[in-house]
């Protein structure tokens, strides 16, 4: 006999559901219904019973479930597109708690592990630099947009913008006005500073490739690079949290979507569940393994080409970036190195 209490954390409450849990069910104790300040939770939880605590993964969450944790607590996390299936009635804090009950006392539930410190300083330096990548794509549209409404056509892409803006403002025989030459100008410099931070970042990144062993190892592998290898490794810490490689590709969403029923089998799309940057940093990488393969003789290049040529390239590097996560969960699971005769 135990007890397990499970929470629905937001911003400023926390909202609590207790349980007794049984050895044949699980039945609910007094119906105590409870909302906790931030700054009472640790003391609420250090007078608690040794408890199993469920908890649906949200901001905030790893931190909470790691001071949960010293205190000799059972902490579960919960993927919150699977909890949501449990909510019965009206979505509301006591019926998310309760339905993370229901979720947790599953023996097929689907869990989240729990981020180190040092795993999250690498998070947020992928954060950080994807914020900064998405500020330059804005700032290269809005000033091709802008420029267009002037009869001024840059064509696509960043390195289009950085060689001709230049040379756009150097050109006295175009329609721009003093003003608009000068807010241009302004423009030039943003992009030329944000491209001088992700330089930044990329440095960063590739000094905490260096100096982390698992990240190391996964350079081996086709078509990762640092960013890649750093932020799965990252994510997929010892790898213990799933039980085989296809259940973390799946958790990244980079496995077909299934609508079966008795004998009909059918398999659609990939599902793009999950870590949607991880995915696609997978493919990404994948396409450039992909672009190069062409002519070579080895295992890993004639099984592309024929992908490339029975189902096309963009399956085929979706088909690649799956093959990855598998292989980089059993190298992380397993503590190998990477093998090119086994892929």
């Amino acid at each position: 006999m135990g007890h397990s209490l499970t929470w629905a954390y937001t911003d400023k409450i926390t909202t609590t559901s207790e349980y007794l849990i049984l050895p044949s069910q699980y039945q609910k104790l007094e119906h105590r219904e409870k909302k906790l300040k931030r700054a009472e939770l640790l003391i609420f939880f250090a007078n608690y019973p040794v408890s199993l605590i469920g908890i649906e993964a949200c901001g905030g969450a790893h931190h909470w479930a790691r001071e949960l944790t010293k205190q000799g607590h059972e902490v579960i996390f919960l993927n919150a597109r699977y909890v949501k299936g449990f909510v019965v009635g009206n979505k509301n804090d006591f019926n998310d708690a309760a339905a993370i009950f229901d979720a947790v006392t599953r023996p097929n539930k689907r869990t989240v592990s729990i981020k180190t410190i040092e795993q999250q300083d690498i998070q947020l330096v992928h954060r950080i630099r994807e914020g900064l990548v998405d500020k330059r794509t804005a700032l290269v549209n809005q000033v091709r947009g802008l420029l267009s409404e002037r009869g001024i056509v840059i064509p696509k892409g960043i390195k289009k913008v950085r060689v001709e803006l230049p040379l756009i403002l150097e050109d006295s025989d175009n329609d721009l006005t003093d003003l608009s030459r000068e807010m241009f100008a302004e423009q030039y410099e943003k992009l030329v500073a944000l491209d001088e931070e992700i330089k930044q970042q990329d440095r960063r990144i590739s000094r905490l490739c260096n100096s982390n062993q698992l990240s190391q190892r996964f350079l081996d592998v086709p078509g990762i690079g640092a960013i890649t290898a750093t932020i799965i490794a990252s994510d997929i810490g010892a790898g213990k949290s799933y039980q085989s490689s296809r259940d973390y590709a799946a958790s990244l969403g980079i496995v077909p979507r299934q609508h079966s029923s008795g004998d009909n089998q059918v398999y659609l799309g990939i599902s793009k569940r999950g870590n949607r940057y991880i995915r696609t940093m997978l493919i990404h990488g994948a396409r450039s393994v992909l672009k190069r393969c062409s002519g070579k003789k080895d295992k890993l290049s004639l099984w592309l080409q024929a992908l490339i040529e029975r189902r096309g390239f963009n399956k085929a590097a979706v088909a690649l970036a799956n093959k990855n996560a598998r292989i980089l969960w059993a190298m992380a699971s397993q503590d190998k190195e990477y093998d090119a005769a086994l892929t």
